[in-house]
């Protein structure tokens, strides 16, 4: 099912037409198991969760704040050069795409991530496309185009043979976008590759999309799949201006997720296509911070090199330009992923969002503005996106954050402190890793450059 508000407002077919290189590598597969055609900001109620299992995966558990990118380089950029400037510039893995389309050029891949210290998330493999996307799972054999669960876990097997050897592989994409029509078949490849490759993190990126419809389907998704995170995409800063949906989009995705109990990830824009402008450094940060305010346990960049502009969509620059020159976005992500996001993700990682909510403005559609709680007693002066954030044990402590919410301004917001809960306010500095006492503990001044956010503890 495809909402017509995703079309519409978000550029949905970019992800599609990125696709097409695997689809038509996959159309010359040999397939030898086919069967061939006989709201709310409160922390909500809590559904039984993967949480535990997930701790140890891939990306998902672990102190690293996740940083990725899709798009990487070709495969004549696949170099060691190509790879270090990758983590140069801040991020930790990387999701195969742009022609790293069959098993030799993807060992390939591992083997130049590996040896610069990458994480892999692997989206192209032809067995594992077959298995979870081009093909239903299913063992009732008059289901045109399908395979048996037997089938399917011998083409998981068989891939998974082909990356385990490699430090640097993370897991498999068993889908980006699925259609909801789908996640029957893609719960069962979830499940069986939990089965044959538990120690590895199973992946699925969702469509945008706002309203009730589009609730139910990210919790048919979450339901159905069970999968380690909650990853979707939208991208929000358009040529016409904000997409007025992206924080309605976010409410809904944080809701979903703390419901499961497990992190929700997001894509942010770092490419120029139909309809979507060229970030700057200022409007990347703010989508990054908005982002954090909402709970945000991975952030993963769209695009890092930029696509064939004859792919379709009209893709213009990105980090990268498509013969490779790194553009001022590779600059401004690799100074905001080193001196902030790697140290504040990693102080946020291991939080529960408790709030996520407007300050000194309207709340846009979906969302909810602040008011007064045990912790925050009053807010003024700029607008601004407030995200607190608690331990998992029962400690009084909290973490709040303060995000600026103008990209085009800075700002100064205050929050005011309830006294009889907060007792100390310390300031997080990123590039030090620790925390200051503020002498005033009474109220917390944040003055903002423009998409910046501090981060404070709140000792109760």
């Amino acid at each position: 099912m495809m909402i017509p508000e995703q079309r519409a407002a978000t550029g949905f077919g970019r992800r599609a037409v990125l696709r097409g290189a695997v689809i038509g590598a996959l159309a010359a597969a040999p397939i030898p198991f086919a069967h061939r055609l006989t709201g709310s900001a409160k922390v909500p109620a809590q559904v039984a969760a993967p949480a535990a299992a997930c701790v140890e995966l891939p990306l998902v558990g672990g102190a690293e704040f996740p940083i990725g990118l899709y798009w990487p380089p070709p495969p004549f950029q696949t170099t060691i050069a190509r790879y270090d400037a990758i983590r140069a510039a801040g991020f930790n893995f990387l999701i195969t795409g742009n022609y790293l389309d069959d098993q030799a050029i993807i060992r390939h891949t591992l083997a130049i991530a590996e040896q610069v210290g990458l994480k892999v998330l692997v989206s192209s493999d032809p067995d594992v496309q077959n298995m979870a996307r081009r093909f239903t799972i299913s063992d009732d054999r008059s289901v045109p185009m399908s395979i048996t669960t037997a089938d399917a876990r011998t083409l998981l097997t068989n891939a998974l043979n082909q990356y385990r050897g490699f430090e640097s592989f993370a897991g498999f994409s068993l889908g980006d976008e699925p259609p909801e029509g789908q996640f029957p078949s893609l719960g069962k490849a979830f499940a069986i590759a939990r089965e044959q490759a538990p120690s590895y993190t199973p992946y699925s990126n969702l469509v945008p999309g706002t309203g009730d419809g589009y609730r139910a389907m990210v919790r048919r998704f979450v339901d159905t799949c069970r999968p380690p995170m909650l990853s979707y995409d939208r991208y929000p800063l358009l040529t016409s201006g904000e997409d007025p949906n992206y924080f309605e989009n976010w409410a809904i995705i944080r809701s979903e997720a703390l419901r499961a109990n497990i992190p929700s990830w997001v894509f942010v824009q770092s490419v120029e296509y139909n309809g979507h402008r060229f970030p700057t450094r200022d409007e990347l940060l703010w989508n990054i911070n908005t982002s954090l305010a909402y709970g945000c346990k991975g952030i993963q960049y769209f695009t890092y090199w930029q696509p064939d502009p004859a792919r379709g969509e009209n893709f213009g620059r990105a980090l990268t330009t498509l013969d490779g020159t790194h553009t001022p976005l590779y600059d401004a992500a690799k100074a905001i992923n080193a001196s902030w996001l790697r140290p504040v993700g990693a102080e946020l990682k291991p939080l529960v969002s408790e709030l996520a909510v407007h300050a000194n403005h309207t709340p846009p559609p979906g969302t909810v503005g602040f008011t007064p709680d045990t912790y925050l007693s009053g807010t003024s002066g700029s607008p601004a996106v407030l995200g607190r954030f608690r331990p998992t044990d029962a400690a009084r402590t909290r973490w709040l954050l303060i995000a600026n919410r103008q990209y085009g301004a800075s700002g100064t917001t205050t929050v005011s402190l309830n006294q009889a809960t907060v007792t100390k306010v310390s300031v997080f500095d990123p590039a030090t890793r620790t925390y200051t006492a503020q002498a005033d503990k009474t109220k917390i001044v944040a003055t903002l450059a423009p998409g910046a956010a501090a981060l404070y503890r709140l000792d109760a």
